[in-house]
């Protein structure tokens, strides 16, 4: 394993050294950040003096809870005062008021915080002041995240430097930094109890994996699946954590799981004959795309019809057109990913075009759900997609005699 990455390693020691200085500076930055984090969030109140009672208005659209949830927050608000009280769900079915009285105190270092009682102990303000702070140092959680997230890219990019080329490098690092920009200054807000912090981590791993899989595609390596496998992981914890995109959870749990581990097989039985990390690639003929084409849309208007007729909550349940159409964007982009998968199996170079498509579809589905940090994976997706298709198309070009003995399988 030593001599491997002796191998690999950035050769240039100028280069290598100045990368290792800058991954040093991130995981200590990094650290830095999670410690300083923590400790605003366990840091002591203080004296907590009492200030006013304030009428809060219950915000009822944040709520939608059934027999299957244990505790129910309501949360009421007045400007940029709020109060989040937690229910059971038998007394969340009784609650008949809309508006509450609560309790303003004042920390010793001006942190406001608002209680349901006036009679709070030292264990609930503990508590509530822990959360308020949780919320306000989000961004140097998802700072400490990033930078992590970068680090990593980085150890990536000099340990296997030599399996890169300078573009391939670059590119993937752009895409880290812009990724790690954008966690900064648009934080997520928590979901379904999951804290906006672990979504962010969420949505930066998702990142760092699939734009490392798509450039591994682009450049033919089998190796791709196996960090396929860890993508669909990431994304099936993400559709369960914000109770989202059904179709395409079902579709990563019983098709991109198993296509990813008999592709694998199936790349690894065509590698290249004269260089053994490529796998021999072809493309499609005419009437094979058609036939694509006309699965796609049916798979769309069923599996749309479908799941839209389904009572499913869902992040958007206030707003059921847009609700809808969410539905019907996924069922399509399911349907491409589908196609996508198997041109993937068959090595077949439509896939990138399936690709631009499920991208495009993605990125709808990301700005109408406020997933502003996904659009970063989005830009790395159609830049490396025509990377990957020129790459793709040259290699067949080049091998237009051996591609026409080849088999599908």
């Amino acid at each position: 394993m030593i001599q491997f990455f002796k191998n690999n390693i950035e050769p240039r020691k100028k280069l290598r050294t100045a990368e290792i200085i800058v991954l040093i500076a991130l995981v200590l930055g990094s650290i830095i950040s999670l410690c300083v984090g923590l400790k605003e969030v366990h840091s002591n109140p203080g004296k907590v003096d009492y200030v006013q009672s304030v009428v809060m208005k219950r915000n009822t659209q944040d709520e939608d809870y059934d027999s299957d949830n244990t505790v129910c927050d309501v949360t009421y608000s007045k400007g940029d005062k709020q109060l989040v009280v937690s229910y059971s769900y038998e007394e969340y079915t009784q609650l008949k008021n809309k508006t509450i009285t609560a309790y303003e105190f004042k920390t010793s270092n001006g942190t406001d915080l608002y209680f349901d009682h006036k009679d709070v102990s030292q264990k609930e303000v503990k508590h509530s002041y822990k959360q308020v702070m949780a919320n306000k140092t989000m961004y140097i959680f998802n700072l400490a995240s990033s930078l992590f997230i970068l680090s990593l890219s980085l150890a990536l990019m000099l340990l296997f430097s030599k399996q890169f080329t300078t573009y391939e490098k670059s590119w993937f690092m752009t895409i880290m930094v812009l990724a790690t920009i954008f966690a900064v200054a648009f934080p997520e807000e928590s979901a379904n109890g999951v804290n906006g912090i672990v979504i962010m981590l969420l949505y930066l791993l998702d990142t760092f994996l699939n734009i490392l899989c798509e450039l591994l595609i682009s450049k033919q390596s089998r190796y791709n699946f196996l960090v396929s496998v860890a993508v669909e992981i990431a994304e099936i914890a993400m559709c369960v954590v914000l109770m989202y995109r059904f179709a395409t959870m079902v579709t990563t749990l019983f098709f991109w799981l198993p296509i990813d581990i008999i592709s694998y097989i199936n790349w690894s039985k065509h590698k290249d004959e004269e260089e053994d990390e490529l796998t021999m690639v072809r493309k499609l003929k005419g009437y094979q795309e058609v036939l694509v084409i006309v699965g796609i849309f049916v798979w769309t208007i069923v599996v749309g019809y479908f799941i839209s007729g389904l009572d499913i909550a869902t992040d958007f349940y206030t707003n059921k057109t847009l609700e809808t159409w969410i539905i019907y964007i996924d069922s399509c982009a399911s349907a491409v990913g589908i196609a996508n998968g198997l041109f993937i199996f068959f090595r077949l170079r439509e896939q990138w075009i399936a690709w631009y498509i499920c991208a495009g579809l993605e990125a709808i589905i990301n700005i109408l759900s406020g997933q502003y940090v996904l659009l970063i994976l989005k830009l790395g997706y159609f830049t490396n997609t025509t990377y990957g298709y020129i790459k793709w198309t040259k290699y067949i070009r080049e091998h237009q005699k051996t591609n026409e003995k080849l088999s599908l399988f």
